[in-house]
């Protein structure tokens, strides 16, 4: 039996949690990452929840995922964003 390099078969729908502090400038830079990433994104694909303080503010971005390599470039992106504390 040949072990599979990957779980998922691409393309496949792939939830990530991008969190950081509220404000519009959140989801609008975020959205932007993502966009970069997967041409086809919606904004109709993002569920948002604020902390029970609202001072954080936590973002579910469904994207197509394409290959592994796009997940990694995506996830590295929003990572490396000052504004942005984590991508789960």
């Amino acid at each position: 039996m040949t072990p599979k390099s990957s779980l998922l078969e691409y393309p496949a729908p792939f939830p990530l949690k991008i969190m950081g502090e509220a404000g519009a400038e959140l989801e609008t830079l975020a959205l932007e990452i993502v966009r970069r990433h997967d041409a086809d994104f919606s904004a109709d694909r993002v569920e948002r929840r604020l902390s029970a303080q609202g001072r954080y503010l936590c973002l579910t971005c469904t994207v197509t995922a394409t290959s592994r390599a796009m997940l990694d470039d995506l996830y590295r992106e929003l990572s490396a964003h000052p504004r942005i504390r984590y991508v789960l």
